[in-house]
């Protein structure tokens, strides 16, 4: 039987270590999500009246993701758009300035307006709260994807091996990358770096870019 050498010793504490650091990323997201639970729940109140009163439809928005390992799961987002505007989408592809599969039009017509306020704050994001809690998503991850991993090239499968989460390294940094290579270089760039430095100095970065837009 051979023996192990220094690079297969090197290669065991790294793999432990990725596990110590996602044990302990989960217990930090949920203790995080935890104690900030009144403010959301306040918060959520708030929105979910507004989103109310200027229109119909469910409060809350539900739509197939694409997680960890591939696997598929129901993302809770704040409904920013009226209550029809997943039937009005085919009729709007000609005007997408991203290339497939993404979708993204200027001035959607689709976004109401409480829409557009919730989404200039991120606030349209604060359900996924009970993604993090459920271990569907981390506070700090890549995004999930609409589109499923049929849709996705080999090295694209690499985003996979971690939560998808809230926010991300392309959310303070690459907010206006137009495809979605770009943004994956991204996700790439922080599952290479990944600590507990790095995710929290994204949450700050994150927790600015939210009140520099909303007092825009």
């Amino acid at each position: 039987m051979g023996t192990s050498g220094p690079a297969d010793m090197a290669a065991v504490e790294i793999a432990a270590h990725h596990r110590r650091y996602l044990a302990a990323k989960r217990i930090f997201d949920i203790g995080l999500c935890v104690v900030a639970l009144p403010v959301v729940m306040l918060a959520f109140a708030v929105c979910a009246v507004a989103i109310r009163l200027e229109s119909r439809g469910p409060i809350v928005f539900r739509q197939e993701r694409t997680g960890r390992h591939g696997r598929r799961f129901q993302m809770y987002k704040f409904r920013t758009m009226v209550e029809n505007a997943e039937e009005l989408k085919s009729g709007l592809q000609h005007l997408s300035i991203v290339p497939p599969p993404d979708f993204k039009i200027i001035d959607d017509p689709r976004i109401t307006r409480v829409g557009r306020f919730l989404r200039k704050t991120s606030l349209d994001e604060l359900p996924q709260v009970l993604n993090v809690l459920r271990g569907e998503m981390s506070l700090v991850g890549p995004r999930p994807t609409s589109f499923s991993p049929s849709t996705y090239q080999l090295w694209h499968t690499e985003r996979l091996e971690v939560l998808p989460g809230i926010t991300g390294l392309w959310q303070i940094l690459g907010r206006n990358a137009a495809t979605f290579d770009e943004r994956l270089r991204l996700d790439i760039a922080y599952i290479d770096q990944m600590s507990f430095r790095t995710d929290i100095w994204i949450l700050a970065q994150t927790m600015l870019s939210v009140v520099r837009r909303s007092g825009a």
